[in-house]
């Protein structure tokens, strides 16, 4: 795994090295001090698209520069790619969730979206959530396989979950649970949090896609929304 203080401890010996202050790197980037100062103490990464950059003023390769990090060889070759602005493909999603912190949403989601047909677990979707843009996430929520969670156990994680969804998630999980490709009580959990869908959900149990008692769970929670809208326009 990728370590960012190994990194920024070779940093700081290049720099010292070099004889130049963190501002005159600094400057020399485009960045602010504290930034150097935050990539040498591993807090904080650089952008991708400075690296070749930070290579090219210390004298250096970029494999020796991201080497430094002591990635694995799929994180290596991602990275690498990436400073050289080649288009790249990571070999496991274990180096796509080590690089996620590292790495611009635009990037994450090219690497992740190759990775898409190769079948992707919802768990790790949830773990990718908190990097990627809310499109990219319900992208891969679309396509997400839910073989590590079943039965009864797919409720109580789309409940762990939820606050963490935006609704292009929310809908792509519906989809799924229409599509049968999710169990149906899982629309216990969504209901009072799509009735933006609940036309749609009346529609499926017209068609059979659900059965009646998921649609009881979307017209209790659609009354409640409207007694409480009523509540509120009643309040001085």
């Amino acid at each position: 795994m990728f370590d960012t203080q190994k990194f920024g401890g070779y940093l700081a010996r290049l720099r010292k090295r070099a004889d130049l202050t963190q501002s005159e790197v600094a400057e020399r980037l485009n960045v602010t001090r504290q930034a150097i100062s935050k990539y040498e103490m591993g807090d904080s990464f650089p952008d991708i698209s400075i690296l070749t950059d930070i290579a090219s003023i210390f004298g250096v390769t970029i494999e020796s520069l991201i080497a430094a990090g002591t990635p694995s060889d799929g994180e290596s070759k991602v990275l690498t790619d990436l400073a050289k602005g080649i288009e790249s493909e990571a070999e496991s999603m274990e180096d796509v969730k080590n690089l996620a912190p590292l790495l611009r949403p635009s990037e994450l989601e090219k690497i992740s979206s190759k990775l898409r047909p190769q079948g992707i677990d919802m768990t790790e979707v949830v773990e990718l959530s908190r990097y990627l843009s809310d499109e990219s996430t319900a992208a891969l929520i679309r396509s997400a396989s839910f073989d590590s969670i079943e039965g009864e156990r797919e409720s109580e994680f789309v409940a762990h979950i939820l606050p963490l969804l935006d609704e292009k998630s929310r809908t792509a999980l519906f989809g799924r649970v229409i599509a049968g490709e999710l169990d149906w009580h899982v629309l216990k959990i969504l209901a009072p949090h799509t009735l933006y869908l609940f036309s749609q959900a009346e529609a499926a149990y017209i068609d059979g896609a659900i059965p009646e008692e998921a649609m009881k769970w979307y017209r209790q929670a659609n009354a409640e929304r409207v007694t409480r809208a009523m509540k509120e326009a009643q309040e001085p």
